[in-house]
């Protein structure tokens, strides 16, 4: 059996534009990516679309052409590409290529026993959090966990003038309490906070920022407040702290491992201390400034793009180099000092 160093390669890896910010890390990854697209870009099907300066390496195909397309790698993000895009789109050859399901969320129908719509020993399911991996029954899949990574704009810095926070959710009216929506106005009730992010003005937020200028629009916030009861560790979170801000969220899924209370930001289930540590923030700018300079080194020690980078440089390669079942297969992967591998989430393995 060939080794992952003997089949390391430039690999062509077809998937769908789905997150724009994720996209936009891995394409940061030494091999070319393959996005489809079809008139009005679709959902799924948006191409090279959105304000990120796309790297080269990052091509769009119409949707109709991807058929006749060579591959080396197929990447699925969501349920509706598994179940149903790959039978219009791609091949019979194209859907027998080494395959990834990248589950970026947590299971949203049960906690604990939700099946994953990956149950095949050949695929790898590759999971943002630990804590997804820990949630989800992915049966004979093999799993993997690559933590995010992003990139540190060099111009960017946190300052923290305004005496306000910052909430960047998307859609946060219509994604409801999992989102957090009655957590965040019973917070702005007695902090002030700003809103960003899609249809943000419809709970009277400031509306959507382009990704690439986020970050500079952050930096003057005091701090950032993440309200998420149920989801992934969001990009927002990383980001911010990535630039010496302050986070204040709940202490749900993975964030309880991200966020030392009172170190790094402050994380809690009770909302009451959050705001009273966001008002002990807008008071204490220096206080501030100093919390988000230890959630800045944790942000690059844990989410550097060296990392996550080599992660799925090493997760292609590893996949394009098996084309048989994984199940027998121990995959390491490192994050933050833990190594991992590759088994069944039954309770019995």
């Amino acid at each position: 059996m060939r080794s992952d160093r003997s089949v390391r390669r430039r690999l062509r890896v077809f998937t769908w534009h789905v997150h724009g910010n994720y996209l936009w890390y891995l394409s940061q990854a030494p091999h070319d990516f393959f996005v489809p697209f079809l008139p009005g870009r679709t959902d799924g099907y948006g191409g090279r679309s959105g304000s990120f300066p796309w790297p080269a390496n990052l091509h769009e195909v119409p949707a109709a052409e991807v058929a006749r397309r060579p591959f080396d790698v197929i990447l699925f993000q969501t349920r509706r590409n598994w179940l149903e895009d790959q039978h219009r789109i791609l091949s019979p050859p194209q859907r027998a290529l080494p395959r990834i399901f990248l589950e970026h969320d947590p299971p949203l129908d049960h906690p604990t026993d939700q099946r994953h719509p990956v149950d095949d020993p050949s695929v790898l399911v590759v999971h943002v959090t630990h804590f997804n991996a820990l949630a989800w029954d992915t049966g004979r899949s093999p799993v993997r966990v690559i933590e995010h990574g992003v990139l540190v704009p060099p111009d960017v810095h946190y300052t923290g003038e305004l005496e306000r926070g910052i909430v960047v959710i998307n859609n946060l009216r219509s994604r409801g309490r999992r989102l957090g929506v009655d957590l965040f106005l019973r917070a702005r009730a007695t902090v002030p906070l700003d809103l960003i992010g899609m249809d943000a003005e419809s709970l009277g937020g400031l509306g959507e920022v382009d990704p690439p200028a986020l970050r500079a629009v952050e930096a003057r916030y005091r701090f950032l407040f993440h309200p998420s009861r149920w989801s992934s560790l969001g990009l927002a979170v990383i980001e911010a702290m990535s630039i010496g801000m302050p986070v204040v969220a709940l202490a749900t899924t993975e964030m309880s491992t991200v966020l030392v209370d009172g170190e790094t930001g402050f994380v809690d289930t009770d909302l009451g201390r959050l705001c009273a540590n966001m008002r002990a923030l807008l008071g204490d700018r220096a206080a501030a400034r100093e919390m988000g300079e230890r959630a800045r080194k944790q942000a690059i020690e844990r989410f550097g793009i060296g990392r996550f980078i080599a992660d799925w440089d090493a997760a292609f390669n590893l996949v394009a180099g098996r084309r048989r079942s994984f199940s027998a297969l121990a995959i390491p992967a490192t994050s933050h000092g833990r190594v991992h591998h590759a088994q069944s989430n039954r309770a019995d393995q």
